[in-house]
């Protein structure tokens, strides 16, 4: 694509905000912004593309490139041809644009306008592979290439990927005596027949600068050439309105040398919602149906995202007034974004129950329920939060969560005692507020017997270096690395550098063997390394998107350890705080929760943000964010929608309603019917979530998608019905056995109470509730007919038990 070619494009794109902003003119531009807000041009082959970007009082957003006033404070540096800048001679100047009344001033910079920039196979050869899909898993990034021609998947391998376009079939791919003849052109170009198709045309800027390669002997870049440290996307967010609203986006590459370049016509563009905010290969996004998308780019190694809203032309809608703590503020905003109105709040019977089964695991006795409805204090269900979360129950319900990660159970290393102390030392942590940050730094630099300090039992359970760094990075920080093992990640930004250089942290580990063989004694051997995949070469540790830290003579797990659990990491705190949010939502502000990259981002990023700057606020006591996530009427929201928030399931306008955990159903059911379960090691009484093995089970919580604790994903436990559930309710040991063991129905018949009582009773144990009017009318003829009066009741009983609103959360 020429320059020329890029300005009609920029501008034909741009065209269609012309009529939507007259049409709109009755709403006032409340500000607008120019993006990049700086130009800097190096060489005369630089040129800067900019978008004018204008916000309503409404805040939605309007492309207003083609319609804004573009003046240079001064000529003789830069020309201007449309949305493009590009060099004529060293100097500064300032590019003045106007629209609205509004006007903002953005700095131009040029050096060398007259010299030549070098053609460069890292920087300008291997960014075209990537644009032009060459070295995709469909293409010749296949493990075994594409019709007798191999890249690395994504570019992992540059070196190898020169090897193979230069070398291993000379005088084909590239032809140096006649470059224009070279395979990696004519095909590429269409000139002669390729599998892929034709790429690009014979007078675009990427044929240009394969030929400038060639012509100039297709070299390898020598010494150490300038990294992409990063690349940004602008607009960084844009709310479109009505369909076919456009947004142009342009890319910005950051280097290491303090250079920048435009590289959007390198960027490979994606949207995660194509139903809603579609994009095309040049960056221009166009509204289709209401919804909201994250539209990205990818330029090396890096990809980033911008958040697009689509919203309906004309959409009836009033801001309601936000209530509640900063989470609903938060909350708030991004409703009033996509013009949602939240649900109203829910009853104090619903209430009562799902915060009880959320922060105990447990289902309100008959007096708790009393008491809560009796209450008529304005700040009843704070109260009840901060009884609940004094409860044991609540220590319990995370020592469970914490383990299902940690992976504790028994296996051919890990001792039955092993896992036993492990699990103990985990509940006694949370069970005194051990600050979350200092229990993860105990675990993770934790040396000594299995026996003698039980967080070494981390080490194992699992013994590979590899998977032991992965398992970290996913538990403590939400990220999933495994795909950078052996190509570089095809949507965030690991690569195989970032994953063996993590690796190396946990290289280190000792292991030897104690009088008691089933003890087994972890320790810092301080020696041992890591070598990359490929080249082999050692790699010295470095922290996830940081640096390289200074090692001499400490644990290597040590030093990461302090910098996983600092406050300024970026990733522990939040991803944490989003598995808190998940659990009570039953949705993640990312999801899933241990799936944080750029290509899933969080549906709420200020959220995201914010309730991880309030754990680290907190000291890392999560459960005082749990008492804000409970106390926020967006926790306390109606499972019911409106018309306005039905299709929306991920920015908590209403309440979703969550089958209880396996765990936590069996002890709800237990406590429903007063009948325990007995479980394998524990004394009769002992509740489920209390099981310490995860090899303990039964066929109950099998059934029901008890976590395994085989891995670290998340996904392990669930919370999906099936047939087999619904038998086994129907006719498993679970509700009838219970209810007659219990004897619940019996004693309440010697007690001589009545029917209408004995029902009250079932529902306030069961549903937090009382029958309504029709159900106590249509239950009354049921017992009537009933012969047996303690078979009729235990039928009601069974009945509820099986009902879909006792096995979910609401």
């Amino acid at each position: 694509m020429t320059r020329n070619a890029v300005a009609h494009w920029m501008l034909s794109g741009l065209m269609f905000c012309l009529a939507a902003t007259t049409a709109q003119a009755e709403t006032s531009i409340r500000e607008i912004n120019v993006y990049p807000s700086s130009i800097e041009l190096l060489t005369k082959r630089d040129v800067q593309c900019y978008v004018v970007v204008a916000t309503r009082d409404d805040d939605v957003t309007l492309d207003v490139t083609a319609q804004a006033t573009a003046t240079l404070a001064s000529e003789g540096s830069v020309k201007r041809d449309g949305n493009l800048i590009l060099p004529i001679a060293d100097g500064e100047t300032t590019l003045k644009i106007e629209y609205a009344g509004h006007k903002v001033d953005v700095p131009v910079k040029v050096a060398k306008a007259t010299e030549e920039r070098p053609v460069s196979f890292h920087l300008d050869v291997m960014p075209l592979f990537m644009r032009a899909g060459c070295n995709t898993g469909s293409c010749h990034g296949a493990a075994r290439g594409k019709d007798g021609f191999r890249l690395s998947l994504f570019g992992f391998d540059p070196a190898g990927d020169h090897f193979r376009s230069t070398r291993e079939q000379a005088t084909r791919r590239i032809n140096l005596a006649n470059p224009e003849a070279s395979l990696l052109l004519e095909k590429a170009a269409g000139v002669v027949p390729h599998t892929g198709g034709k790429l690009f045309e014979k007078d675009s800027n990427y044929y240009a600068t394969m030929l400038r390669w060639l012509e100039t002997g297709a070299k390898l870049d020598e010494g150490e050439v300038p990294r992409c440290d990063k690349i940004e996307i602008y607009p960084p967010k844009a709310v479109l309105e009505g369909e076919g609203a456009q947004q142009s986006f342009i890319v910005k590459a950051f280097y290491s040398d303090g250079t920048t370049r435009d590289v959007t016509d390198l960027a490979v563009f994606m949207s995660n919602n194509d139903n809603s905010a579609p994009i095309d290969e040049h960056g221009l996004c166009t509204a289709s149906k209401r919804g909201e998308a994250f539209v990205m780019a990818r330029y090396d190694t890096h990809t980033v995202g911008s958040q697009v809203v689509v919203l309906p032309k004309d959409l009836q809608y009033e801001k309601p007034q936000v209530a509640g703590n900063y989470i609903d503020e938060l909350v708030g905003a991004k409703l009033h974004k996509l013009r949602i109105v939240p649900s109203e709040v829910c009853s104090d019977e619903e209430f009562l129950r799902r915060a009880t089964v959320d922060i105990t695991g447990l289902l309100p006795s008959e007096e708790e329920y009393n008491q809560f409805m009796a209450d008529t204090s304005a700040d009843k269900r704070v109260k009840l939060i901060d009884r609940l979360l004094e409860r044991k129950e609540f220590s319990e319900i995370w020592a469970m969560r914490w383990a299902e990660l940690l992976m504790i159970k028994s296996t051919n290393r890990v001792s039955n005692k092993s896992a036993f102390l492990y699990y103990s030392w985990l509940t006694e942590q949370i069970s005194n507020d051990v600050p979350l940050d200092q229990m993860v730094r105990d675990l993770l630099s934790a040396s000594g017997g299995t026996f003698s300090n039980p967080p070494t039992n981390y080490y194992e359970i699992e013994t590979d270096t590899l998977k032991t760094a992965e398992n970290v990075a996913q538990v403590f920080m939400g990220l999933r690395t495994q795909c950078a093992q052996c190509h570089n990640h095809p949507f965030d930004r690991w690569t195989m550098d970032d994953y063996y250089s993590f690796a190396s942290f946990f290289a280190q580990i000792g292991r030897k063997n104690t009088e008691d063989y089933r003890e087994r004694i972890i320790y810092n051997r301080a020696g041992g390394d890591v070598r990359h995949l490929v080249g082999n070469k050692v790699m010295e540790p470095k922290f996830l998107g940081g640096v390289v830290p200074e090692m001499k003579g400490r644990d290597r797990r040590e030093v990461l350890a302090e910098w996983l659990t600092a406050p300024e990491n970026p990733y522990f705190a939040s991803s944490v705080a989003n598995r808190l949010w998940a659990s009570f939502f039953g949705i993640g502000i990312v999801d899933p929760v241990d799936d944080v990259r750029v290509s899933n981002p969080a549906s709420n990023p200020e959220l995201y943000e914010t309730l991880g700057n309030k754990l680290v606020e907190y000291n890392y006591d999560f459960k005082k964010l749990v008492r804000d996530i409970c106390a926020s009427k967006a926790y306390q929201r109606a499972t019911v929608p409106n018309d306005s928030n039905k299709t929306d399931t991920k920015n908590f306008a209403y309440a979703q309603v969550r089958r209880i955990p396996a765990e936590l159903l069996l002890d709800c059911i237990s406590q429903a019917t007063s009948h325990d379960e007995k479980f394998k090691g524990l004394p009769l009484g002992s509740r489920a979530v209390q099981i310490a093995d995860g090899k303990t089970s039964n066929y109950f919580l099998t059934t029901f998608g008890r976590s395994q604790r085989e891995t670290v994903c998340s996904c392990e436990a669930t919370t999906s019905p099936t047939l087999s559930q619904a038998l086994h309710m129907l006719n498993g040991a679970a509700t009838q056995d219970k209810i007659g063991r219990g004897k619940l129905i019996e004693t309440w018949i010697k007690e001589e109470q009545t029917n209408d009582q004995i029902v009250d009773k079932i529902y306030i144990r069961c549903l937090s509730r009382k029958p309504t009017a029709e159900e106590r009318e249509k239950l009354t003829a049921v017992l009537k007919e009933e012969e047996n009066r303690q078979r009729g009741l235990e039928d009601v009983f069974w009945a509820v038990l099986n009902s879909r609103e006792f096995m979910f959360n609401h």
